[in-house]
């Protein structure tokens, strides 16, 4: 009989809905605090505060991120 691989472990971040930044850290380059500033500057994607001690953000607008880091600016919704 040949083993089904179970897809439980997927690389890659889904194009909608919302992820914690520990879900697409390994995708940049940089740390979490370099990427604060960037989002408190205007020029990476805002966190949404769902509570104190966790904030999520857009799938779609962290993608927008990862394809154009340097040209990236928050747009409309």
């Amino acid at each position: 009989m040949e083993k089904i691989k179970s897809n439980s472990s997927i690389d890659s971040l889904p194009l909608i809905g919302m992820s914690r930044f520990s879900s697409f850290k390994s995708y940049l380059p940089f740390s979490r605090e370099k990427f604060r500033q960037l989002s408190k500057a205007g020029k990476a994607p805002q966190g949404i505060r769902m509570g104190t001690r966790l904030t999520m953000y857009e799938n779609k607008e962290i993608h927008r991120f990862l394809a154009n880091p340097l040209g990236y600016e928050m747009g409309e919704k």
